[in-house]
């Protein structure tokens, strides 16, 4: 049995193309990193608290949830944390917030590859 989860987490949209967006993007650390699933903040399925209850209900008690936002707006700011401090007072669960993935020095990395990549060539340092 797991003890901890990761929690992928997006803004969400009633946009099927935005989700499968977002869902393509997680899909590579769903299939590495065992006991991690995507949630959505709100507007899609399944929920921050539909992947915590059911993690609950699987006997997990440790929740790590990575915010797939470039920045820390309002909704990582106040939003977010508001939710999760309701869900551990109402499941006893441990739910940490991870900084969003736009602080990472690696996206911006990957940025650059990107954009390299649809230039056509690499440049040279």
């Amino acid at each position: 049995m797991n003890t901890h989860k990761i929690i992928l987490l997006a803004h969400g949209s009633s946009d099927k193309h935005w989700r499968d967006t977002f869902e393509a993007l997680a899909e590579p650390t769903l299939n590495a990193i065992s006991n991690s699933s995507i949630a959505y903040m709100e507007l899609a399925e399944p929920s921050l608290d539909t992947v915590i209850h059911e993690g609950i209900a699987e006997g997990v008690r440790d929740f790590r949830v990575v915010p797939l936002f470039l920045a820390a707006g309002r909704h990582l700011r106040k939003d977010v944390p508001a939710m999760i401090e309701a869900l551990e007072k109402s499941t006893g669960a441990s739910i940490n917030l991870s900084p969003p993935i736009g602080e990472s020095p690696l996206l911006g990395q990957a940025i650059k590859e990107v954009v390299e990549l649809h230039l056509g060539h690499e440049t040279e340092k």
